[in-house]
């Protein structure tokens, strides 16, 4: 496999509008951590007209950061691509301020397989009562200024997440599901890596060359970057396998065998990951669940 090429090289200059494109720029907000890398972007689409893109967490700096880089701008939407508390709750303070409809992903939902499971901590940081005005379905468009923003669905990360592309400008906004920092959580019990894996395959099939994540700076060479992302998982999925052959059972003695080079602190997100993919390989028919696929649960090879 080639070595994952990771972009941490992203200076925030949390609160200021960036320029990205002629039409596309970013204001971060300043909420850093192990999770959202240098914080959430927040995107504005459109030169005299704009639609802000994920409006980021309830943080008031960012509102008045985000209404400064608005100036007299109208707002024509605010788009949401998934419920995380880093993306979605100032939707609704954005909006008191500019009058602009919420659009995009639905409520919060979980994944079919997980729909009974105990809540986790990555399900805990979902916005449980976000209701958008209008639920963008995969390939609605809406055009701001002249720009043609496209809605392709992506669900893993989340059951809801979505990503925007401005086809005409080969740009993808990709939320959570792509970024050039790191690799993506996939979360039980919102979060699917059956599905992770076909929105994977789905933004491979498209033609977008310049990705834009809503944390950290711009994907290098995304045909690539996307290709290794899906091996990258491939070879946790072997991994896990393996650990499997050797007689571990349970999710946390698998985490401490293959996440080695990861923070200890981290470790309750990998054994979230590491489920997924255990959920993965259930439906594939090669791993069997004593019950619930649940962090509790044990398992064996088939």
């Amino acid at each position: 496999m080639s070595k994952m090429n990771f972009n941490r090289d992203f200076d925030a200059r949390h609160g200021e509008l960036v320029p990205i494109t002629d039409e596309l720029a970013r204001v971060t907000c300043n909420n850093a951590g192990p999770l959202t890398f240098a914080g959430t972007n927040s995107f504005l689409v459109g030169r005299n007209e704009v639609i802000v893109v994920d409006p980021g967490p309830i943080d008031m700096d960012h509102l008045d950061a985000l209404m400064r880089a608005i100036g007299t701008r109208p707002v024509k939407a605010i788009l949401v691509s998934h419920t995380h508390v880093d993306h979605s709750p100032l939707a609704g303070p954005l909006k008191e301020k500019t009058g602009a409809p919420v659009m995009g992903c639905g409520p919060h939902r979980r994944a079919v397989s997980f729909a009974d499971m105990a809540e986790t901590p990555m399900d805990a940081s979902s916005q449980k009562d976000f209701i958008p005005d209008e639920e963008l379905q995969d390939g609605a468009k809406i055009s701001v200024d002249g720009v043609v923003i496209e809605v392709v669905a992506t669900p893993g990360h989340t059951e809801n997440h979505l990503s925007f592309a401005l086809p005409e400008h080969g740009v993808m906004l990709p939320g959570d599901h792509v970024m050039a920092w790191s690799t993506t959580i996939v979360a039980p019990p919102d979060g699917s890596m059956n599905a992770y894996m076909a929105s994977l395959d789905k933004l491979i099939a498209r033609r977008e060359t310049r990705y834009f994540p809503s944390h950290g700076g711009e994907v290098n060479n995304p045909p690539v970057f996307l290709k290794q992302l899906k091996q990258h998982r491939q070879m946790r999925s072997d991994a896990i396998l393996a650990r499997l052959k050797e007689g571990d059972d349970d999710v946390m003695c698998m985490v401490k065998a293959i996440y080695t080079d990861v923070d200890s602190k981290l470790h309750g997100a990998a054994a979230l990951n590491v489920l997924a993919q255990l959920d993965d390989l259930i439906d594939r028919g090669v791993v069997m669940c004593d019950g619930k696929v649940t962090l509790a649960a044990k398992f064996k090879l088939t």
